[in-house]
């Protein structure tokens, strides 16, 4: 018991030390690159370094098209969202269809360190990697982070190999179009493609550039309205997929409940009230 004791304190050291070294230090690769290369021994493997785009280089569209796609409250949150996930839990509990409620920074966290094993002990500790990481590193470098860790396609990891990729160009040079048409596919970049795009995925770009508009203030959207998309609903829950397990584990494994998260969320909701639309473009 004590050694068991004296080893846990040892990996919570180690792990702390490693999250804080990431705050200036870019990964050559993450836990979720080395599972997949397990998987595709075909696939080509690179030091994510190599392709590495420093925060201040990363195109505004890009950055506001993941927020846009993935996590429209972003800004707001602590590196998890109470708010989607007690609203996910409650649709699961109401026998609806269930939305995703991980944040970027929730992504973050699972790819560089964690499997993609769902349980209540490894998203507990993907809830607790979340909220040291966003206090530790600021909001820059988490979407810094993500944008050059993350899938785009199949063995595509990265904004700047996947703009040389798909487009044959530097990511500083990325248009609106383009930034948004990559950002449509990271729900599930091995069946979704950037290029060719299809018909769900040009659909979902323009829903992305609406949305980077209404969140930004900047006119990225200038596009006749699309045809509005199978089970849509409004902005931040327009896509929604068949995953209810992640919720009820993220709820539990940080150890809230449905009301604890609600009462935070009215919190929360009150808190923000005065964060004009025009003021989180100068986030970026």
């Amino acid at each position: 018991m004590k050694w068991a004791s004296i080893s846990f304190v040892g990996f919570v050291i180690i792990s702390f030390l490693i999250v804080v070294s990431l705050k200036w230090v870019n990964p050559s690769i993450t836990a979720f690159t080395l599972q997949e290369d397990w998987k595709e021994l075909g696939v080509e493997r690179y030091s994510l370094k190599e392709n590495w785009v420093d925060y201040e280089e990363i195109p505004q569209n890009i950055k506001w098209a993941v927020v846009a796609s993935e996590d429209q409250k972003y800004w707001q949150h602590p590196g998890i969202d109470l708010v989607a996930i007690a609203e996910a839990y409650q649709e699961m509990e109401e026998g609806e269809r269930v939305r995703g409620a991980s944040t970027i920074t929730q992504q973050v966290a699972k790819n560089l360190f964690l499997s993609s094993d769902k349980n209540y002990f490894r998203k507990g500790i993907e809830a607790g990697l979340a909220l040291t990481i966003d206090a530790l590193w600021g909001k820059e470098r988490v979407l810094e982070m993500y944008l050059n860790i993350v899938e785009f396609g199949p063995g595509v990891y990265g904004i700047g190999k996947a703009s040389n990729h798909f487009f044959n160009k530097d990511a500083k040079y990325l248009k609106d179009e383009e930034s948004a048409r990559m950002a449509a596919v990271l729900p599930n970049p091995k069946r979704m493609r950037v290029e060719p795009a299809s018909p769900y995925v040009q659909k979902r770009k323009d829903w992305i550039l609406r949305n980077m508009m209404n969140l930004s203030g900047i006119a990225y959207y200038n596009y006749p309205e699309p045809e509005v998309v199978k089970d849509s609903v409004q902005t931040d829950s327009m896509f929604i997929f068949d995953i209810p397990f992640i919720n009820r584990v993220e709820i539990s494994g940080i150890g809230l409940s449905l009301s604890d998260a609600r009462a935070v969320d009215k919190a929360n909701k009150d808190s923000s009230k005065t964060d004009s639309v025009m003021n989180r473009d100068l986030r970026f």
